[in-house]
């Protein structure tokens, strides 16, 4: 059942996401030294972009007929991002959000793919307008780094 497979994949992905959005808290509520004013801003912006994101997978699911993960130990148990605590240092902080965006764009990219050869397009829209959003992103954080 395509749809089916389809639906285990966004899920994986909400659970990624929802692992991303609670670092991007953490990094948030916790950022310290002379980068903090920038940072605690920027790390603002993504956790709200990333809460929209969440709603929309989840969103997505409901529309193909399935239910999305809801508990935190589903994200946990389901997510391939790790959970970080810990994280004072903005250029730490700043790689974690490199390498879990990362993450997210190749999964993403990957689901794409799989909902668009099983003629889910509206699901391959969705993914491919947050790919085109999130590259651009990446790009910049990965300047910031260097």
């Amino acid at each position: 059942m395509e749809n089916q497979h389809i639906a285990n994949e966004l899920n994986n992905l909400l659970a990624n996401y929802q692992i991303y959005y609670q670092n991007l808290r953490g990094f948030h509520w916790n950022i310290q030294g002379k980068y903090f004013f920038e940072l605690h801003v920027k790390f603002e912006e993504l956790y709200n972009d990333a809460a929209v994101k969440i709603d929309e997978v989840a969103e997505r699911l409901l529309t193909i007929g399935f239910t999305p993960l809801h508990s935190f130990q589903d994200y946990l148990d389901t997510a391939s991002i790790k959970a970080t605590k810990g994280v004072h240092d903005g250029v730490e902080a700043v790689k974690t959000i490199v390498d879990n965006l990362s993450a997210l764009v190749d999964q993403q990219k990957d689901i794409r793919s799989q909902a668009e050869d099983s003629g889910d397009a509206a699901t391959g829209d969705m993914l491919a307008t947050f790919v085109e959003e999130q590259e651009k992103t990446l790009w910049m954080y990965k300047a910031w780094l260097k």
